[in-house]
Order: structure tokens, then sequence, then C-alpha cells
């Protein structure tokens, strides 16, 4: 009797040291809840899903995602930024500088993450690149060591050019004043003129054109932006009815039959934007993580069109090209 007595209370210590370990092991995994706002989807985004899933990230196990596109339509930004801070998410991702704006003017404690941004400093979303403060972080796809190489790519296909026209989009005007400074800069040391022109929406793109052919423009530098990005097959059938060889910060644009694009490798950036949500999902502050400039970019060359145009490619160029589209 004694023995079973001295039993059942072993049993019973043991039943109640083990079930607190029991209960703890199948405690469900955390859910994230990550915010996505855009302009509009955009195929870089991919390399960031499939980083986050490397990551240990999976849809429907422990990550949710929340899309907030915009359709293209930079007013909406604000309203969007907004819906994603009343769920709530735990961070938001964004891509192009309107985005983030609205993001910033929606939360000021949820962290965010610039996949893709112009000028973070000059657009007033963080202190500096290594000390961002605050509640914001990322990526900036604008590097001012490099601008000017596009100008120097689009004076070697067109040589006797000595007027460069510029399209940007004048909603956008943060991310495009660095370009634009660096463009003539650029522009002043070789000799060329800038012709700036405006188009804000799919409707302004033949006007722009026929400005720039009534300005006896020799080529063009189409800025980045989303609008551009959405219309891209637009903006090239034009450059090529106006017989205007362009260089793109895209690589969407040549794969619509742009001539030329020296892009950032974006799906590089977008992949280190989901190793920074990881960081901040596990516990680091945002304003500790420095933004990262774009290191990486690519030469992309599309020969059909340069034939479409009437123009040869120098082969040092071609030499340089990381991707050739035949």
């Amino acid at each position: 009797m004694w023995c079973s007595a001295i039993g059942c209370i072993v049993t019973l210590i043991l039943g109640i040291l083990i079930t607190p370990l029991t209960a703890s092991a199948q405690r469900p995994e955390k859910v994230y809840r990550l915010g996505i706002l855009a302009p509009q989807p955009w195929p870089p985004f991919e390399a960031f899903r499939q980083q986050l899933h490397d990551l240990g990230y999976a849809e429907r196990h422990n990550l949710v995602l929340e899309h907030r596109w915009a359709e293209g339509r930079y007013e909406r930004l604000p309203a969007l930024a907004a819906e994603l801070v009343q769920l709530p998410v735990d961070v938001i991702v964004t891509w192009t500088t309107p985005a983030a704006l609205a993001a910033q003017r929606a939360t000021a404690t949820i962290p965010i993450v610039m996949a893709s941004i112009g000028d973070a400093v000059g657009a007033g979303l963080v202190a500096s690149l290594a000390r961002p403060g605050g509640n914001i972080t990322g990526f900036t796809a604008i590097n001012p060591d490099v601008e000017g190489k596009r100008l120097e790519f689009l004076k070697a296909v067109v040589p006797q050019a000595t007027r460069i026209a510029l399209l940007w989009n004048p909603a956008n005007p943060r991310l495009h004043a660095l370009i634009v400074q660096e463009t003539q800069r650029t522009a002043l040391a070789l000799g060329i003129q800038v012709q700036l022109v405006e188009a804000g929406s799919a409707s302004g793109f033949e006007p722009a054109f026929a400005a720039m052919s009534q300005e006896r423009a020799d080529a063009l530098i189409v800025a980045p932006d989303a609008e551009y990005i959405f219309h891209r097959a637009q903006i090239a059938e034009l450059a090529t009815k106006y017989r205007l060889p362009a260089v793109y910060l895209h690589r969407d644009h040549v794969e619509a039959g742009g001539l030329m694009a020296y892009t950032p490798d974006y799906d590089h950036l977008f992949r280190r934007a989901a190793i920074y949500v990881d960081k901040i999902f596990k516990g680091a502050k945002p304003g500790d993580l420095p933004v990262e400039q774009a290191t990486m970019f690519k030469l992309i060359i599309n020969l059909k069109t340069a034939q479409a145009l009437g123009i040869t490619i120098p082969p040092t160029l071609l030499f340089l090209a990381d991707e050739v589209i035949r």
C-alpha cells in the first residue's frame, strides 16, 4: 500500500510538470501580418515572396499578406495605407516613393520597409541612409554615382546627339529630382542639352512625344515610374514611331520593345527587403537598419528595336551588356 501511494504521488507530480511542457510545445506558431502597398503589382515581388519562403515563412501558415494595389493611381495610396494601419499589420512593405510617403503619413509606429525607393533622404523619409531613425528603412534604387551612365550609354548609341529629352511624371517629383540633376550634370560634360518633358498619364504620352519631335530631340531617357511601367508598351511604340532611341531604368520597358535599360537588379533589392522584414519580425528596429543603395546593375539591349530604329549598337556596348534580346 505504501509503495502504491508513493507511486501515485510520483505520477501526480510528473503529470503536473509535464502538462505545461506539452501545452507549450503545442502553442500555435505566431502568424505575421504583412502589408504590401504599391501602385501596382510588379515582377520583382515574386523574388520577395520566394525569399520570405526561404526564410521559413509560408502563407496560410505563419504569414498573411495584405495587398493594397492602387491600380496605377497615386492618389489612392493614402487611403490604402490607412487601411493597412487599421487592420493592423506588423510591417508595411512599399515600392515607389509615393507609396513610401503614403505609408509614412499613415503611421509613425508600424515598421515600414521600402523595397525600392528613389531619394529617401531628399524625400524626407529617413534622416540619413546610415542611421534612418524612426520607423522606416529599406533600399534605394537610385545611386548618384551611376545615374549619368544611362546618358553615356545613350550617347554611345547616338554619338551625334546634341539634344536629349527626359520624360518624367510630375506626380512623382521627389524621385525624379535626383535623376534630373545627375542627367543634367553629365549632359553638361558631354555638351548635350536636356529637354524636360512631362507626362503624368497615358493620355499625355502622345503630346509629350510630339513635343520632343518638335524640339528636335535626338534621343530619350525615360525616368522610372509605376505609371510608365504600366504603359510600357505604349511608350515603346511611341519611341519607335518618333524614331527616338531611348534608355530606360527598368527591364520591363526593354521586354516591351524599348531599346535599352541600365537598371538596378530589382530582384536583388526585393530579396534584401524580405531579409529586413524577417529581422524586424524577430525584433530588430527599422531605425537601426541602414538604408542600402543599389550596387548591382544590368545593361539590357533589344536588338530588334535597334533594327527597327535603323541604328547599330556599338560592339563595345554589346560586350558590356548583361542581356541582349534578339
